[in-house]
């Protein structure tokens, strides 16, 4: 693909140590002054996404083979104000060649790109580009969750800064604790790890549909028996004996990332889309849908468990053939937007509740990925 010509110039502008969009970016971070106007608060957080007026500028992306899945999940990552503060302070190559392969650097000059341009939609070839040097390739159907997982890692691996891994690391990640115990000799072992995704199951264990978000995050956190050829090894009894596994959720970031397993794997290894109807809602408080048992957390922690949808990449179509787009809300207008390839309209709630599901509509839209924002402190 042709390297767009103004490269050079614009790295330059990259690199000035603090941008007037950097500063409102801090700005809007350190929770502006709450008497404020809301018309004052509408032209900082524009300036952060360099659009006047969201409805006539919004920017889409062009389609450059198969790239929908690619498309949507850049949109969440664009949209997201704290992402990009991050992503403007980043570390930028010093050489053409490693500018070329650097997807943090490759992801900011799509944004400036957008954010400058006139036109409906930018084409995002030379992030394509980049990306196709780590095996994520055109023409290919991918799996958002995966997707989402893949540029997250590379942002993670090629930031230089420590303190922006961090961030990112901040924003992104859910820390839980893993309990393993042997039903015989009671002896427990415990683990913290961290994921990028809360991976809901749609069916309890049984293939029973589970019908609401909550149902699915109560079910996630309930314990598991592991019995018969599911038995784990004690070394206190010597033996293969019963475990109960469960997992206890002991932090969640500023950004609450929930993939719906609405691919299902059969028996035979044919997957399957499960399109039945499953509500979530506009405003989730975690710690009020979990138990205490299914939480390892202080109260003030799960005080902050109070998030606002904030997008949702949706999948239409079969597993063998289909098309991403994203619902989005905009942080500067509170408003509903659909980003779907190049063409981006302003929706409404109804319309993003068109992908909860319907078990008779297999092929239409469903929510995959929810993108959840954590409320201000009133």
């Amino acid at each position: 693909m042709e390297q767009r010509s103004g490269r050079q110039e614009r790295s330059k502008e990259l690199e000035l140590p603090v941008s007037e969009t950097m500063k409102a970016e801090e700005e809007v971070q350190n929770n502006e002054e709450e008497d404020e106007e809301p018309k004052a608060k509408d032209q900082k957080l524009t300036s952060v996404f360099g659009v006047a007026d969201l409805k006539n500028r919004a920017i889409g992306l062009y389609n450059v083979g198969l790239s929908c899945c690619l498309n949507s999940v850049l949109q969440v990552f664009f949209m997201n104000l704290h992402f990009t503060a991050i992503l403007r302070r980043i570390i930028v190559p010093a050489h053409p060649a490693q500018k070329r392969i650097s997807v943090p650097y490759q992801m900011l000059l799509l944004l400036e790109m957008m954010q400058r341009g006139k036109q409906k939609a930018v084409y995002p070839s030379d992030l394509v580009c980049c990306l196709s040097a780590y095996k994520v390739k055109l023409f290919v159907q991918h799996d958002a969750a995966q997707l989402f997982l893949t540029l997250w890692n590379l942002l993670k691996k090629q930031m230089k800064k420590p303190e922006l891994v961090e961030e990112l690391r901040d924003l992104y990640t859910i820390c839980v604790q893993q309990h393993l115990a042997c039903q015989k000799c009671y002896s427990e072992t415990k683990r913290n790890s961290s994921m990028l995704t809360l991976p809901l199951p749609v069916l309890d264990s049984n293939s029973h549909i589970l019908k609401t978000l909550e149902d699915c995050l109560r079910y996630f956190f309930d314990p598991e028996e592991l019995t018969d050829h599911n038995m784990c090894f004690c070394e206190q009894c010597g033996k293969k004996t019963p475990f109960l596994q469960s997992m206890k959720l002991v932090h969640l970031p500023q950004t609450l990332t929930i993939h719906l397993k609405r691919f299902c794997f059969e028996q035979s290894a044919y997957i399957h889309k499960l399109s039945h109807y499953l509500p979530f809602p506009q405003e989730l408080d975690v710690s009020a849908v979990l138990t205490e048992n299914q939480c390892q957390a202080d109260d003030s922690e799960k005080a902050a468990w109070k998030y606002e949808l904030f997008g949702v990449v949706a999948h239409s179509g079969s597993t063998s053939y289909g098309h991403y787009c994203a619902y989005i809300r905009s942080l500067t207008e509170r408003k509903w937007y659909c980003f779907n390839d190049s063409e981006v309209r302003q929706v409404s709630w109804d319309d993003v509740k068109c992908t909860y599901g319907h078990s008779k509509l297999h092929w239409g839209q469903t929510a995959y990925l929810l993108f959840y924002m954590k409320k201000r402190p009133q």
